[in-house]
């Protein structure tokens, strides 16, 4: 094996190290935006979105204004 100059024999097991807790830094992030989003989605189960509710601004409601004649 070669090294580079500045670079000591023995660093995989560290650089290991690193990759592992990279790795497990980001699998706890997603779990946690999985989880975040989830309890989101319960919580506003149940509630029309704001577009969908009657009169609403970008609702699918057509006024007479929008109709074609």
């Amino acid at each position: 094996m070669v090294f580079a100059p500045g670079e000591k024999p023995g660093n995989e097991p560290e650089e290991a190290k690193l990759q592992n807790a990279s790795k497990q830094i980001v699998q706890n992030a997603i779990l946690q935006a999985v989880r975040q989003v989830s309890q989101e989605s319960r919580r506003s189960e149940g509630r029309p979105r704001a577009s969908q509710a009657r009169g609403q601004p970008g609702g699918r409601e057509l006024t007479k204004r929008h109709e074609k004649k």
